[in-house]
């Protein structure tokens, strides 16, 4: 319509997004700190950071290494996020966006080979936890661990308690020396209610009775098959985790490359402008040949001032 304006909007970067990001990524970033010096200070504590050959002398896995890698994982996302998103960087963001797209379809991968290959992923889990249990009393922390899975899921071994026979403390051989021979640890036992104290001992020559009656003292199931029935009957609350963890991720790509859009939209607007500002603007040399003829100056005068209007005129160019 006549008498009125249209305007135009220009290119903006989304406050909303940036700094939900830059929150988001900033709690990222302290848990995966924290969760970096636990580890760190666990190693500390055992004397591997003074010896780092340590770390291979271990035959099973050491829980620490769970710490530190995912810690290590995280403080390198929420950095990469939290900075790219306050800075308006592109290179960080890009980088958290194909960081975090590469863990989820690691993840995917990981979820559709165990599905299909289950009986292969069986057999490894129960080579896990054999190379777990030789290991038993190598290292306080992998021995926690054990500990906690047996109690926490009622078993014994991966496929039973006649795995413990791969422990030199608590096999059957003669020549074993050990008090613990044929024995189970204290977390294969069945806890009485009424006890209030915690017998370390209730594994000692279990072993040695016939099968029904160790079913009174101890837990007979294997960890490998407790661990299977107990993820069918969480089924649901697995799965939702698991895509809980996926949206989030997928969530945090999609903000990240909108984030970058609206950064690449804002640098090329002020780009175009920069250019329409360069073609429009006239020269100092421009005015003067407007201006009309002036009065004639001196030869001096006038090598005098055209070197101010060349430096002024290219200055132009860059403005």
């Amino acid at each position: 319509m006549p008498g009125k304006h249209q305007h135009f909007q220009e290119p903006e970067v989304g406050c909303c997004g940036k700094y939900f990001l830059f929150g988001f990524n900033i709690i990222f970033w302290v848990l995966g700190a924290l969760f970096l010096a636990i580890g760190l200070w666990a190693w500390g504590e055992k004397g591997v950071l003074s010896n780092i050959s340590a770390l291979t002398d271990l035959g099973g896995l050491d829980p620490v290494w769970l710490f530190v890698v995912v810690g290590g994982v995280m403080s390198v996302l929420g950095f990469a996020g939290c900075i790219g998103a306050l800075r308006e960087n592109t290179f960080l963001l890009k980088f958290f966006s194909v960081f975090l797209g590469l863990i989820f379809f690691l993840e995917l991968a990981t979820g559709i080979l165990a599905f299909v290959f289950k009986d292969w992923i069986r057999d490894q889990l129960n080579l896990f936890i054999n190379n777990n249990v030789k290991a038993y009393r190598d290292d306080i922390d992998l021995q926690n661990l054990i500990d906690f899975a047996q109690e926490y899921w009622s078993c014994c071994g991966a496929r039973g308690p006649n795995d413990w026979n791969l422990n030199i403390y608590f096999n059957c051989t003669d020549l074993n020396p050990s008090r613990e021979r044929c024995g189970v640890p204290f977390s294969c036992c069945v806890r009485d209610p009424a006890e209030d104290v915690l017998n370390t001992q209730c594994g000692y020559d279990v072993r040695l009775k016939l099968e029904l009656e160790q079913q009174g003292s101890i837990h007979t199931k294997g960890c490998v098959g407790q661990f299977e029935k107990w993820l069918q009957d969480n089924l649901i609350v697995v799965a939702g985790v698991f895509v809980g963890i996926a949206l989030l991720q997928i969530f945090g790509i999609c903000l990240a490359q909108n984030l970058v859009s609206d950064i690449k939209a804002v640098k090329a607007n002020w780009n175009k402008q920069n250019l329409e500002n360069h073609w429009l603007s006239p020269t100092i040399l421009e005015v003067l040949s407007a201006a009309g003829p002036q009065q004639s100056s001196p030869p001096g005068a006038l090598a005098r001032t055209h070197l101010p209007a060349c430096f002024l005129g290219l200055g132009s160019v860059y403005i």
